[in-house]
Order: structure tokens, then C-alpha cells, then sequence
């Protein structure tokens, strides 16, 4: 296959995910809590969050598996598994390795909460945060169709960046403003929403 296409395929699935990712992790915060997002039924905002979930591990996966197949830089798979042993872009790399490490361990923990139990379940999925951000950072970093070496150049992608971002700021927004007088903010979701 022609590796130019690779790589195109391969910065589109990335820029895509830092979408879905943004909007996954939105769909955890405002149903996390126990509390429905908006007027959608708590089921339905988890329904969409987990659906969500599994299209972003699928596009994940092509993402890797995409940047470990094209040749424009050399990235092996032991890249996309060890953070820090990249000989491109270590840290970039380094920081997208780290969130889908995270990824996949929220996503196995997630298809075991069952024998796990709400509370060890709840206490690795937090981890979700993070990689959006590591991810979302990896994506930034390394992203040189963006135009933002010198944070000069408008890009077309920087859209999905910016949506990404704007989608998590505004539900952590709306789950502050949404939340009682005297309650304390936490991001864990309660044990009615774990049915």
C-alpha cells in the first residue's frame, strides 16, 4: 500500500480520535454521579458513552496500527507499547503510548467491573481523565499537519483539537453549575449507575 496513504489514514484517525475521545470523556463527566446528563436518560447518555468508548478503542487500534505500518517515520511496535523508547519523537510518542496503555486498562477493567466491584472499577476508570489529556497532549505534540510549531499557523486541524477541549471544559462546566448546594464534586458515578 502506498505509504503516503498510510500516513494520511494514519493522522486521520488520530485526529478523529482526539473527537470521539473528547466526547466520550464529556459523556463520562455529566453521567458520573449517579446524575442524568441534561434531559437524556441516565441510560441513554451511558449507552451513547459506552458506544462511543468501543468506536474510539476500534479507531485506537487502527490509529497504532496504522503508524506502526506506514513509512514516513519509523515507529515500531514496541514504541507503541513501551513509552519513552521511540527514536522519533520520544515524548510525543511517548505521552500517546502512555494514554492508550491507560485506555486499554480502563477498557479491560471496564469488561470485568462485574468480578471487580464498583469501587475498583471506579478507582481505575478516573485513569480515563488522564489519557484523554496524555492523548490529547500526544496529538498536539506530534502533530505536524497542525501548523503549531510556532503557534502561528491556523490549521483545519486544530478543529477537532479545539471541539475535543471544548466538549470536556463545558461538561465539567455543567456538572459544577448542575450540582447541589453542599455537595461535593465526585467523579465517580454512584452505585445506582452501575446497573
Amino acid at each position: 500500500m502506498d505509504p503516503t496513504l498510510l500516513w494520511y489514514l494514519d493522522r486521520s484517525t488520530g485526529l478523529l480520535l482526539v473527537l470521539l475521545l473528547g466526547a466520550v470523556t464529556a459523556l463520562g463527566v455529566l453521567t458520573s454521579g449517579g446524575r442524568p446528563a441534561g434531559r437524556l436518560p441516565r441510560f441513554a447518555t451511558q449507552a451513547l458513552h459506552r458506544n462511543l468508548a468501543l468506536v474510539s478503542l476500534a479507531l485506537l487500534a487502527a490509529h497504532v496500527l496504522l503508524a506502526v505500518a506506514h513509512e514516513y517515520v519509523d515507529i515500531r511496535l514496541v514504541d507503541a507499547v513501551l513509552p519513552g523508547v521511540a527514536r522519533w519523537e520520544p515524548l510525543w510518542l511517548g505521552l500517546g503510548t502512555i494514554a492508550t496503555d491507560l485506555i486499554l486498562v480502563v477498557a479491560v477493567t471496564s469488561g470485568l467491573r462485574a468480578r471487580l466491584g464498583g469501587r475498583s472499577w471506579r478507582a481505575v476508570h478516573l485513569s480515563a481523565y488522564a489519557a484523554w489529556l496524555l492523548g490529547t497532549l500526544h496529538g498536539l505534540g506530534i502533530g505536524t499537519d497542525l501548523g503549531w510549531s510556532s503557534l502561528t499557523a491556523p490549521s483545519w486541524a486544530q478543529a477537532p483539537f479545539l471541539v475535543g477541549v471544548a466538549l470536556v471544559v463545558a461538561a465539567v462546566g455543567v456538572r459544577v453549575v448542575r450540582r447541589p448546594a453542599g455537595d461535593v464534586l465526585d467523579p465517580t458515578p454512584t452505585a445506582g449507575a452501575l446497573r
